[in-house]
């Protein structure tokens, strides 16, 4: 992370402190809480996987399935929390973008009820662009992984 980190943990965070630190709304937000962040090197988030999700009306409609895409999307917006919290960024209008994934695998499905325990790390810090290994649990099984990288940037100009 760029800028100066301080060597504290933090958390929990609420819904509130989640949605200061990311642009994402429902339904796109797809953290619910921040058990615990370690500035600049790792969280664990949590999103409460409920029926009401609108993708599983057509995922899969006789057995509702969570998309692994919006799986590895979950994982993208927690190591996103932690990069602007590290970077003390919340509020600021700077984004994290997702910008590639590697090595994604899928090892159980995600249905409604779970509550899918979100661990990222920060694996390398290169200013602005930072590279991350995450994995999505449920009930201490592992549900999905990946490694990815992000870039932390202005918005758009208007």
């Amino acid at each position: 992370m760029t800028g100066e980190v301080e060597s504290t943990a933090r958390g929990p965070m609420d819904i509130r402190r989640v949605m200061a630190a990311l642009p994402h709304r429902y339904p796109m937000l797809l953290i619910d809480r921040v058990v615990s962040l370690a500035l600049g090197q790792s969280i664990h988030a949590i999103k409460a996987v409920s029926v009401n999700e609108p993708f599983f009306q057509g995922h899969f409609p006789t057995r509702p399935i969570m998309p692994g895409v919006l799986i590895v999307e979950a994982m993208a917006q927690a190591a996103g929390v932690l990069a602007v919290e590290s970077m003390n960024l919340a509020d600021s209008g700077k984004l994290v973008y997702f910008m590639s994934i590697d090595g994604a695998k899928f090892r159980s499905p995600v249905e409604p009820g779970c509550l899918l325990d979100l661990y990222v790390e920060v694996t390398q810090n290169r200013g602005a662009i930072c590279k991350f290994s995450g994995k999505a649990m449920v009930d201490g099984k592992l549900a999905s992984e990946a490694n990815f990288v992000a870039m932390i940037t202005d918005p758009p100009a208007d």
